[in-house]
């Protein structure tokens, strides 16, 4: 039997094609997140795949090759801004280019919709082979949050279902664009969602949902620093979970006043847009994303 007839050739990972993800590969991301050394996140996986679009490449093997999710904002028939996150590639399958395979996919996909994603170091080069460029940094800080020193002289209180059109126009302006599909969902999916007020006109929201062993706050919208400080406090006093939160570094005033308060910083992402040269919106307002991954 000739050579030809005895080889099976194995086809390229990045010839395998790429599709779209459902809430119904929940487990399989959540699998491919455990397989790269990270938490599994269901609860943030849930969300994504819910509001936003996944792309993935099967493993004829079982499972998913690699996986990603796009968040659209703005109108659903022209987005103004997509914001990429949960890049991963599974581990026995690392270094053989199909995470650049996918990414070329997303980015053709979007079309001229401009992008943003949060870049570790270890994935910077390849966004900025793509196009991508650095347009600012987030630091991420974790800890058990200890109140003291003066507190902040802003009143907070839980949102009520009556506030929501408020929260929805307060973070269009402030973010840049429209998502609704995404804040609408926050009551559901966070544990706390709570409101800053001056003589009962809210300057400020934010919310605290669970990961893993953590809270994480974001988003966190806010008219300055003592508002984002009150917050951030108030969600504190109402959850024995370590915090977790990323901030634009340019807010230098709350990082040192989270370090005061216990969180130390364990993390930097460069935050990467295409397309546009800074994300869109008020970022002096703008203190923490909803999820590095969603913007």
């Amino acid at each position: 039997m000739s050579d030809s007839l005895t080889c099976v050739s194995t086809p390229s990972l990045t010839a395998l094609p790429v599709r779209r993800l459902t809430p119904r590969d929940l487990a399989a991301c959540a699998d491919l997140s455990e397989d790269r050394g990270w938490p599994r996140e269901e609860h943030k996986w849930g969300l994504l795949l819910t509001a936003g679009n996944g792309y993935g490449i099967d493993d004829p093997a079982g499972g998913l090759v690699t996986a990603c999710v796009v968040t659209e904002y703005g109108p659903r028939d022209c987005p103004e801004l997509g914001a990429i996150g949960m890049v991963l590639v599974a581990e026995r399958h690392s270094r053989q280019g199909v995470g650049r395979h996918l990414m070329r996919h997303v980015v053709e996909e979007m079309g001229s919709t401009p992008l943003t994603l949060h870049a570790t170091e270890y994935g910077r080069p390849l966004y900025e082979e793509l196009g991508f460029k650095v347009s600012g940094r987030a630091e991420m800080f974790r800890g058990v949050f200890t109140p003291g020193g003066p507190e902040p002289e802003v009143s907070t209180r839980p949102a009520t279902a009556e506030d929501l059109a408020t929260i929805l126009r307060l973070d269009e302006e402030v973010f840049g664009t429209d998502r609704t599909h995404m804040i609408t969902r926050l009551p559901a999916f966070s544990d706390q969602l709570r409101v800053a007020e001056e003589n009962g006109r809210i300057i400020g929201y934010a919310a605290a949902w669970p990961n893993m062993t953590d809270h994480v706050v974001g988003p966190l919208i806010a008219r300055d620093t003592e508002t984002a400080k009150a917050l951030v406090s108030s969600l504190a006093a109402h959850t024995d979970r370590p915090l977790r939160t990323d901030i634009d570094v340019r807010h230098e005033d709350l990082l040192a006043w989270l370090t005061e308060r216990g969180l130390a910083s364990v993390a930097f992402n460069s935050v990467m847009t295409y397309g546009i040269p800074e994300l869109p919106g008020d970022w002096t307002r703008r203190f923490a994303p909803l999820t590095v991954a969603a913007g």
